[in-house]
């Protein structure tokens, strides 16, 4: 039997105590699952406004980060994560991590960011050797945790607790990088070095992302398709290069669900639960939704979306294409928040089809569940997407996936055509131009087959009964984990 490893997760994000979307329901669910095979994990997030006295715990070392051109100071602290028995390590600096919200506003970043998060990596680096304990191996996520794995390599390679702890850095979205100008470089404790030699420097900028990239011992994404995709030019948003010269090092692994809290058996915030076995609660569940968005009582199909209002999420596609199909029978509860162009757009329409569509521009989490409950059909026509976790939510609930070919979304989803039918593979619709006529194609196809009770409800249970848990996905990262540390112990 292996032993069991020592694994630290560097993260921005935690659900539920600070969400921007899926980057922190992992961080959540991975080490639960990790922790369920016997292995010691433990997370280290900024010190949030939503981090109480309750959750923090004690202090447990005083932080000093040399940030190049000044020194700053903070304090971690180890507590508990909520509802479990996981180490929670959070860094505590008001400055820079008591703030409304994590990473700026819709419209601009904090112009700190950089020396924010670089504090933020030095900080668990310089405090962790106070507590005793030595991890394995560090995992880091996205540009937010991309410092430690150039930290590790440069200023701590010889730092007795650090030596030859290996990381393993993984991309939850390639398109936001930690990319700054020049002359923040001077406060993140970056060693200057990296600047003139190309490892941090993009195009006259900063890239800490790009840092990570090329320094890391292992490089991770979050769905095979994805990990193909962004060693191409047109998905790898400039950092294609990098990826290729790592490409030996790069895995894709698919994100996992939590079905403990995605799962309509147990969910606590629908108001009928249900299963494969009895779908009468889905039904009670779609009359609540159309109550909730203040839709009639139709016998057309619910389509729902939940995201977060962005170009990448092909929102304008979708947008067009219900003004296109005015005389088609359904109706849409659309729920998020994002970018002002793609709020206004779906605003329109529920402006211009208000029996027809409900747009609520926040975040609801109640809504959220409710929207996979009661939906028959689930919208994702994203341009490109890493994993995507919500289409393995609407398979749970029975609400078919409507998916565009991309990322983590051709990895889970199988289009309802005769090759995959045959092969009993299909579980909902995908298509792969990003265009306002493919999606309409898909809606319609989704109408008809809706029309076919038989054929719905056979493709409806073969998507409940599908296993996307985590118990997969973190077998494949220790595997990937142990494969790292091997490496970094025969260097």
């Amino acid at each position: 039997m292996n032993e069991s490893l020592r694994i630290l997760f560097i993260s921005a994000e935690l659900s539920p105590l600070m969400s921007t979307g899926g980057l922190a329901e992992v961080a959540a669910a991975l080490p639960r699952a990790l922790k369920a095979q016997g292995h010691d994990v433990r997370v280290a997030i900024p010190q949030w406004p939503s981090v109480s006295a309750e959750i923090r715990g004690s202090k447990v070392a005083t932080c000093i980060a040399e940030m190049g051109d000044h020194t700053q100071y903070g304090a971690l602290w180890e507590g508990r994560i909520p509802g479990t028995d996981l180490p929670l390590y959070t860094v505590q600096h008001d400055g820079f991590f008591q703030r409304a919200t994590p990473y700026g506003s819709k419209e601009h970043e904090f112009g700190d960011n950089a020396e924010r998060f670089c504090f933020f990596n030095l900080a668990v680096l310089d405090g962790l050797p106070q507590t005793g304990w030595k991890p394995d191996l560090v995992h880091c996520h996205d540009w937010h945790g991309a410092a430690a794995p150039i930290f590790l390599k440069t200023r701590f390679a010889q730092h007795p607790h650090w030596r030859g702890v290996p990381s393993l850095f993984t991309i939850h979205n390639i398109a936001f990088q930690g990319r700054y100008g020049l002359d923040k470089a001077g406060s993140t404790g970056l060693p200057e070095e990296l600047l003139h030699n190309g490892t941090v420097e993009y195009h006259g900028d900063l890239n800490l992302m790009k840092g990570a990239l090329l320094l890391a011992d292992r490089i991770s994404t979050v769905s095979q398709r994805y990990a193909e995709e962004i060693q191409t030019p047109e998905y790898g948003e400039g950092l294609d290069g990098a990826l290729r010269s790592r490409a030996k090092d790069l895995s894709g692994i698919l994100n996992g669900v939590d079905y403990g809290v995605w799962h309509p058996a147990n969910d606590t915030f629908i108001p009928e639960r249900y299963d494969a076995s009895d779908l009468r609660g889905k039904a009670v569940c779609k009359r609540a939704l159309r109550d909730h968005c203040g839709l009639p009582d139709a016998p057309v199909p619910m389509f729902g979306m939940v995201s977060r209002l962005y170009w990448q999420k092909g929102v304008d596609l979708l947008a067009e294409a219900v003004h296109k199909l005015e005389d088609l029978p359904f109706q849409l509860a659309i729920l998020g928040a994002g970018d002002a162009d793609m709020e206004g757009r779906v605003s329109d329409l529920a402006e211009r089809f208000p029996s027809k569509v409900s747009v609520s521009l926040k975040y609801d989490a109640v809504l959220a569940h409710l929207i996979q409950a009661g939906a028959d059909f689930f919208l994702m026509p994203s341009r490109y997407e890493p994993c995507g976790l919500s289409q393995m939510y609407s398979l749970a609930y029975g609400a078919l996936p409507i998916v565009r070919r991309t990322g983590g979304l051709a990895d889970s989803i199988h289009d309802l055509n005769p090759v995959n039918e045959k092969y009993g593979r299909a579980n909902g619709i995908s298509f792969v131009p990003k265009t306002v006529q493919a999606v309409e194609r898909a809606m319609v196809r989704a109408t008809k087959l809706y029309a076919d009770a038989p054929a719905f409800s056979a493709l409806q249970q073969r998507g409940m009964a599908q296993d996307f848990s985590w118990t997969r996905s973190s077998a494949a990262y220790e595997l990937l984990y142990r494969d790292a540390i091997r490496q970094a112990a025969a260097a």
